[in-house]
């Protein structure tokens, strides 16, 4: 276990998404047949040759039952009650640029974590559905401007508003620009 210490969050992120896998039985084509992603991705993912997308990470994240934040939060070597903004784990998607900071400290049997979301200018993220059908969310929009698209309807956010619901579907973020839209997003388990 010592050296999970020294590894990067990609390394252990990777090893933790075979852990899953290898948890639950699957074989590289079930879990492919659940997700929708291809068995050569995912073989790659699992060996940390590459790092998921939000979008790839979604898709795990619903085929495990888990939020991100949760998966997130199983890979960090060192949990704790208080987290500096040093200690803050920091995600980027590699594809969009995406930035995804876990303010909250894991925690077991804790429900809702807080978490900060910066998408850059002209990015966009669709999730197909959510990683737990029925999470309860609170997007507070800090700066810059977002649509969010719930069940197909559009929201489009600017600082200060505030937007709360219960996903049971598709969702998609989007940065209309011109600067990058920066939220905080709280997130309770149903």
């Amino acid at each position: 276990m010592e050296q999970t210490h020294t590894l990067s969050l990609d390394d252990r992120l990777a090893a933790r998404l075979a852990q899953l896998r290898q948890e639950q039985g699957w074989s590289l084509d079930e879990l492919a047949d659940r997700s929708g992603i291809s068995k050569a991705t995912l073989s790659r993912l699992e060996r940390g040759e590459t790092s998921p997308t939000a979008s790839l990470l979604g898709r795990l994240c619903t085929a495990y039952n888990r939020t991100m934040s949760r998966l997130l939060a199983e890979v960090e070597s060192n949990p704790v009650s208080l987290l500096h903004p040093d200690q803050q784990p920091l995600w980027v998607d590699p594809e969009t640029g995406f930035r995804r900071r876990g303010l909250s400290p894991p925690a077991a049997g804790l429900d809702t974590e807080l978490i900060e979301g910066t998408l850059p200018a002209g990015a966009s993220i669709a999730y197909d559905a959510p990683p737990v059908a029925g999470l309860e969310q609170h997007i507070l929009m800090l700066e810059g401007e977002m649509e969010y698209r719930l069940h197909g309807t559009p929201h489009h956010l600017r600082p200060g508003d505030v937007l709360r619901f219960r996903l049971f579907g598709a969702s998609r973020l989007t940065n209309p620009g011109p600067g990058p839209a920066r939220y905080l997003i709280a997130i309770t388990r149903p």
